[in-house]
């Protein structure tokens, strides 16, 4: 998927945190309602402005952010 073209991030808006286009909903947001075991469906249902595709666009973004990291042995 290709996530930039529903992502974006603008220092004017949670200061620089990527967020989905036209909303100022964080992709860390999205990711931690996720975590906490929130389905997909029912984060559409809290939040109608956005859309399947885009909390699919925070998964990939952050499966590529990750994937760039490395950790260092501690």
């Amino acid at each position: 998927m290709d996530y930039k073209a529903r992502l974006t991030s603008s220092p004017e808006v949670l200061l620089g945190k990527p967020v989905i286009k036209n909303t100022r909903i964080a992709v860390d947001f999205i990711l931690e309602r996720l975590g906490e075991g929130m389905s997909i469906e029912h984060i559409l249902e809290a939040y109608p402005s956005i859309e399947k595709e885009d909390i699919l666009a925070c998964i990939a973004y952050s499966s590529d952010v990750i994937s760039r990291e490395s950790l260092l042995a501690s």
